[in-house]
């Protein structure tokens, strides 16, 4: 069973800090390759706080992007700690319209 992570950042100009991450995980392009194991990813923002909402086929596939390349990226630009990171077991399938 897929597991899903939501993600909460909290800092002035949230949304520009992921911009600068999603540009460094793609080399320099506006658009970045899905790792291996992630299956949905979404980010959506109010004011300073950004959430991100990702399903992957298994919590050690994240771990294994947040350490060879997602980790890295957030420590060059300096990003905060998340707020909140938090775990569920993907309880449905995704619907799209």
């Amino acid at each position: 069973m897929a597991e899903v992570v939501v993600i909460e950042f909290a800092a002035p100009d949230a949304v520009g800090i992921y911009n600068s991450v999603n540009k460094i995980l793609s080399g320099g392009s506006d658009t970045w390759e899905m790792p291996p194991g992630l299956i949905s990813h979404v980010a959506g923002e109010a004011g300073e706080k950004l959430i991100v909402v990702e399903v992957w086929e298994s919590q050690a596939a994240q771990q294994a992007f947040m350490e060879s390349a997602l980790g890295p990226a957030l420590h060059e630009v300096n990003a905060p700690q998340p707020a909140r990171i938090e775990w569920f077991s993907q309880a449905g399938d995704s619907h799209r319209r």
